[in-house]
């Protein structure tokens, strides 16, 4: 199954993005500093 809800946490150090199916199962966990440009650098499926 997809994403179908995609959370963002902003914070001062780092960004972090947490993605659920239907299901409520986790797809999709990313932590990246907040100074990296690529947010979603090599992340399938987006």
């Amino acid at each position: 199954m997809g994403i179908t809800t995609i959370g963002i946490d902003i914070a001062q150090n780092v960004f972090q993005i947490h993605g659920v199916d239907g299901d409520g199962s986790t797809v999709l966990r990313k932590k990246q500093a907040s100074s990296c440009s690529a947010l979603f650098q090599n992340t399938s499926g987006l």
